[in-house]
C-alpha cells in the first residue's frame, strides 16, 4: 500500500501551473513542473480510491492503478483511463466535469470500471 502524497506537496505542484490552467497564460510548464503536478494529483487520486482495478494514465508523465475490486495483472487492463496532462489537471482541480470530459472525448474510458475514477475528483481545488 502506498502513502499518500502530502497535501502541501499536491498544491504547490498544482498551484505551480494554475496560470495556465486559468488561461491567465499561453505559455504551456516546463516539462518537469507539468510533470510534477501530474504525478502529485494522480498519487492523490490513488491514496483517494485505493485499489488496482482501474489503471489511470496520463502519458507520458504517469500511470497509477486505483479503485478496489479484483486486481490487474498481465497485458492491458480491463479499466483504462487515458488523458492529456491539460485534461488530466482540469479534472483533478473541479475545473472540468468528469461526463464532460469523457462525452467529448478528452477522457478515454474503457471497461465496466472506469468511470469509478469520477468519485475521487477533484483531488485538490485552490479557489
Amino acid at each position: 500500500m502506498s502513502r499518500a502524497p502530502d497535501g502541501a506537496r499536491v498544491r504547490a505542484a498544482v498551484e505551480a501551473v494554475a496560470p495556465w490552467l486559468d488561461e491567465l497564460t499561453t505559455e504551456r510548464p516546463g516539462r518537469s513542473v507539468l510533470a510534477a503536478a501530474v504525478r502529485a494529483t494522480a498519487e492523490a487520486l490513488a491514496a483517494e480510491l485505493p485499489g488496482r482495478t482501474v489503471e489511470v494514465r496520463v502519458p507520458p508523465y504517469v500511470a497509477v492503478q486505483c479503485v478496489e475490486g479484483p486486481r490487474h495483472t498481465r497485458g492491458t487492463p480491463p479499466n483504462v483511463v487515458e488523458t492529456d496532462p491539460r485534461t488530466w489537471l482540469e479534472l483533478a482541480t473541479g475545473r472540468l466535469d468528469w461526463s464532460v470530459a469523457a462525452g467529448d472525448g478528452r477522457v478515454r474510458a474503457s471497461g465496466t470500471r472506469a468511470g469509478e475514477v469520477s468519485a475521487g475528483l477533484p483531488v485538490v481545488r485552490l479557489h
